[in-house]
């Protein structure tokens, strides 16, 4: 079937096209527990989780009062990208984007190189071709809004023509802020029943944890457009 052109399905790539983020929570909290020992870190990387990792490790040893030594954001930075680069893909994420007519894009808070590596090794690069946006592509990453901004216009569409799926508060919140409509995406291996209200309250339209929901939301949301213009 052909793509509609006039619309975009633009997802988040970490916790919504790959299950990563459970893994990079496991490899964040492994690296500074070994570093902090007398900390308790788990509860303070969890709800950052969406950001940067640069900004997840500001933020915690900010709230835990603790420093790096030099070197050690890089290092943890990318032990957490190549563990996450190799985590399977949402359940049901390939089937739902083939059935899925819209042009596709991804908008992640990850670098490129990480994001087409992830997409290459599960198959998924196929739906999104060179229509990726990534925090090094722009001058602030989310919750800014400018991944997003970025994506619209790199895909020739306006922000309300546009539909993101995403799994973070962040990534909502930037999304929002760029004046898309957001689905919140519960189904990952990291969400928790608290961030199913926080995904709302940051602006999601709906909450949903079965990626085989995806293809009648989308339908759905195109229908609305069309009754409403």
């Amino acid at each position: 079937m052909q793509a509609d052109t006039k619309l975009a399905l633009i997802c988040d790539c970490d916790g919504v096209l790959i299950d990563s983020e459970a893994v990079a929570a496991a490899v964040l909290v492994r690296e500074l527990e070994a570093r902090w020992p007398d900390a308790e870190v788990a509860p303070v990387v969890i709800p950052l989780l969406g950001l940067r990792i640069e900004r997840v490790l500001e933020g915690t040893a900010t709230q835990l009062g603790k420093q790096f030594a030099d070197g050690d954001v890089h290092a943890i930075r990318a032990k957490v990208e190549a563990a996450a680069v190799q985590a399977p893909t949402v359940n049901g994420i390939g089937d739902a984007l083939a059935a899925i007519t819209l042009t596709k894009a991804c908008a992640s808070n990850s670098f490129r190189p990480y994001v087409e590596a992830a997409l290459a090794r599960t198959g998924l690069a196929t739906f999104f071709g060179e229509r990726l946006f990534c925090a090094d592509m722009v001058p602030r990453p989310k919750p800014a809004p400018d991944v997003y901004l970025a994506a619209a216009r790199g895909l020739n569409v306006t922000p309300d023509a546009c539909l993101v799926i995403e799994d973070s508060v962040t990534g909502v919140t930037a999304a929002t802020g760029a004046g898309m409509t957001v689905i919140g995406f519960a189904g990952a291996g990291h969400v928790s029943d608290a961030q199913i209200g926080a995904l709302r309250e940051a602006g999601a339209r709906h909450v949903f944890d079965d990626m085989r929901q995806l293809p009648e939301l989308v339908t759905r949301w195109t229908q609305q457009l069309k009754a409403a213009s």
